[in-house]
């Protein structure tokens, strides 16, 4: 006999859970959810950029019924939201045993943009993938946080690479009925509607909700029916275009956002701007202040002892400056409500308030006013305290009151579903429970709990994915495909799964210095020639729209990769997003990192790497400088590094390849009797030891919590 089938009721309630979950992005780190809304139909998973949106979206109401009468995947379904309910129900949390104070009144972080998974592109690089990690440890420590961002219904650009190898960018329309967010209404049902003042004109915006585990992040949207085109544009794309669009989006951040949480009864115990962008709140809660009948003053210390900020950049280009005439124009009313004189109103933003010509900053700005300031690891604490320490003239910059907190990633998040399907298999259901801990990592180490051989057929596991990927990525991008099978075979033969793979995927921007590694061509050419031991590059990232240098240095990497000797060998993936970093970091075996030091404050990209067993080659800038102890990994240079740039490319330059031949390949080709590379194999148990449960967001929110939230240091 037929078991019995499932009630209507029973169906209604998996359909209502399944939409409910599409909508939370907790899918984005559980390899069960995103498994379930890929069988519904692998074709649109793979087309419809992985949206479990967009997934319901494709799959009928009817047929969803239908698929869900199969007992097995009901099942599924029913075990996955169970634990997705308890995940957003579960009271025992950190935050409720450390920081209980926080979760009625929440951390307001503010961000000019969060880079949550690639369906929903709204973030240009690393500050936006901080943002993202930062809120889902938030929600996995049970943290009141809620996030605040703008909605770009253009979102980031798309890289294309033309026939010249120039890269050209375009836009498509983000859809939010294919996306994780939904809007936020009023009492009556309605979109909730708030205005700000820009220039000489009342702008109106609503407001997205993105549900982040059990926390909120709001993306504003000034998209509405009354404003002027030229303001429904205001969030058309991430950073705007000119200064003045920059300006008025950052108003819209920092006041807007403070106005939105006001009208949803939020009251938060702190707010983090995340870099200067969002910097213009504090202007905002002054105003709210003065309002109140408090002086300049009063307001002003008040809204110094809520307020923390974060810088990320030590590069003067990233900090915004606008014009006195551009502050005039767009902040006339902001400066009437606080009732300063012009040039009162414009020292808030300069380090030296007497000088006229000096624009002002938004980092100056959130600095002032921050009653706590930390960089994003100890050399960059180090770098801001002398770059800043003019804010502070009565101090040595050893004194300036920066701190620091080094960046970590959400590591759920970046695992690939390959690797968590293996430690499943070997540790059972529940092996996530403990994976933020310096325990689960530990036992790395020990060959009895996960022999080398394990170990290396995972490797060659996550390798042969990677090229196998870019080799599918590399015939999309082909654009005059033939149809010959000649030519479609021809794919097969690009990159070699035997060989060691080396992986560059940053932001293009000159100091990172992508090309430096063929600098020494002929000896690169060579090494990827050696049939006893080949090397591989696989390399992907975008430049800003206005950044030549840096798109001349993709041309320069893809006409290599496609003219020269390394051809087959090279290969430059379009595009770059989360999806693919995600591939890049499961199966290279190498992560190259070669900044001009000190200019990368942190980076991140390389600490996605260890839990996949791959290992870092890079320079000891940010977060590799602390995570780097000999034995885990491969330091290009030492902890130094010349003043002078051009003797700094020359020294990293030798360095680079005198490390890559006389250590990495060596060790990487080195086997045993049975061709397993023994001491290759115990680098990465220690990197995996040592550097996955000290830099991932788990630690880092809690520092954060520790060091600035609970009432933090007070300048």
């Amino acid at each position: 006999m037929g078991r019995k089938p499932l009630s209507s009721g029973e169906v209604t309630e998996l359909v209502n859970g399944l939409n409910k979950l599409a909508r939370n992005v907790w899918w984005t780190w559980n390899q069960d959810a995103q498994d379930i809304f890929q069988e519904l139909s692998p074709r649109a998973w793979q087309n419809l950029y992985h949206s479990a949106v967009a997934i319901l979206r494709e799959v009928s109401d009817y047929e969803l019924r239908a698929r869900l009468q199969d007992r097995e995947f009901a099942a599924r379904v029913r075990e996955t939201l169970q634990n997705f309910n308890s995940y957003l129900n579960e009271e025992n949390t950190w935050a409720r045993q450390h920081a209980p104070s926080l979760i009625d009144k929440p951390i307001a972080y503010f961000s000019a943009e969060f880079g949550f998974h690639e369906s929903l592109p709204i973030a240009a690089g690393g500050l936006g993938i901080l943002a993202a990690d930062h809120a889902r440890s938030a929600s996995d420590l049970g943290l009141g946080f809620h996030g605040v961002s703008l909605f770009y219904r253009e979102g980031y650009f798309q890289q294309e690479v033309n026939h010249e190898n120039w890269q050209t960018e375009y836009y498509t329309v983000l859809n939010p009925k294919n996306l994780a967010v939904e809007p936020v209404l009023n009492a009556k049902g309605d979109p909730m509607v708030c205005s700000i003042e820009i220039a000489m004109s009342r702008v109106y915006f609503q407001a997205w909700r993105i549900n982040v585990g059990r926390c909120p992040v709001y993306l504003l949207d000034t998209n509405r029916p009354e404003n002027e085109q030229r303001f429904q544009d205001l969030t058309l794309r991430v950073y705007g275009g000119d200064s003045t669009t920059r300006i008025m989006q950052e108003l819209l951040l920092g006041a807007g956002g403070v106005k939105l949480l006001r009208e949803l009864g939020v009251e938060p115990s702190a707010f983090h701007m995340n870099e200067g962008h969002a910097a213009f709140l504090v202007l905002e809660l002054i105003r709210e202040k003065m309002a109140e009948g408090r002086s300049f003053e009063e307001a002003r210390e008040a809204t110094k002892s809520q307020c923390l900020f974060t810088t990320h950049t030590p590069v003067e280009a990233g900090h915004d400056r606008f014009s006195p005439d551009l502050m005039g124009y767009a902040l006339n009313k902001m400066q009437q409500h606080i009732k300063l004189p012009f040039d009162d109103f414009m020292a808030l933003g300069r380090v030296n308030p007497n000088d006229e010509k000096e624009p002002f900053c938004m980092t100056v700005l959130g600095m002032k006013h921050s009653r706590a300031i930390n960089g994003v690891s100890e050399l960059h604490g180090q770098v801001t305290r002398q770059m800043w320490q003019p804010l502070f003239p009565d101090k040595p910059a050893d004194q300036v009151p920066i701190g620091h907190i080094t960046n970590g990633v959400h590591l759920e998040s970046w695992m690939k579903g390959t690797l968590r399907r293996f430690w499943r298999r070997k540790l059972g259901p529940d092996w996530e429970q403990d994976i933020n801990t310096e325990g689960f990592w530990q036992q790395m180490a020990d060959p009895e709990f996960l022999s080398d051989e394990e170990l290396w057929a995972l490797r060659y596991k996550l390798r042969r994915e990677l090229i196998e990927f870019a080799r599918r990525r590399l015939q999309w991008q082909e654009k005059s495909v033939r149809a010959d099978r000649d030519h479609f075979i021809s794919f097969d033969h690009l990159l070699n799964p035997d060989a060691l793979t080396i992986g560059f995927a940053r932001r293009f921007a000159t100091y990172k210095r992508a090309p430096l590694i063929f600098d020494q061509f002929d000896k690169i050419v060579e090494l990827t020639r050696d049939k006893e031991r080949p090397i591989q590059f696989i390399f992907a990232g975008k430049a800003h729209p206005k950044d030549d240098e840096g798109k001349r240095l993709i041309q320069h990497i893809i006409h290599l990769s496609k003219y020269s000797e390394l051809h087959g060998r090279l290969v430059f993936l379009e595009n770059y997003d989360v999806h693919i970093a995600r591939q890049m970091v499961s199966g290279c075996d190498v992560w190259l990192n070669n900044p001009r030091r000190p200019l990368e404050a942190s980076g991140t990209s390389g600490q996605k790497v260890s839990c996949h067993g791959g290992l870092n080659l890079s320079i000891l800038d940010g977060w590799w400088r602390e995570g780097y102890d000999g034995t885990n990994g491969f330091a290009i240079g030492d902890d130094s590094n010349p003043d002078n740039i051009e003797e700094q490319d020359r020294r990293d330059s030798e360095n680079l390849h005198r490390v890559l031949t006389e250590e990495v390949v060596p060790c990487f080709f080195e086997r045993d009797a049975t061709g397993i590379p023994r001491r290759w194999l115990e680098m990465v148990r220690r990197a995996m030891a040592s550097l996955t449960p000290q830099f991932n967001t788990w630690r880092m929110v809690q520092e954060y919590v520790d060091k600035y939230y609970l009432d933090g240091p007070k300048k």
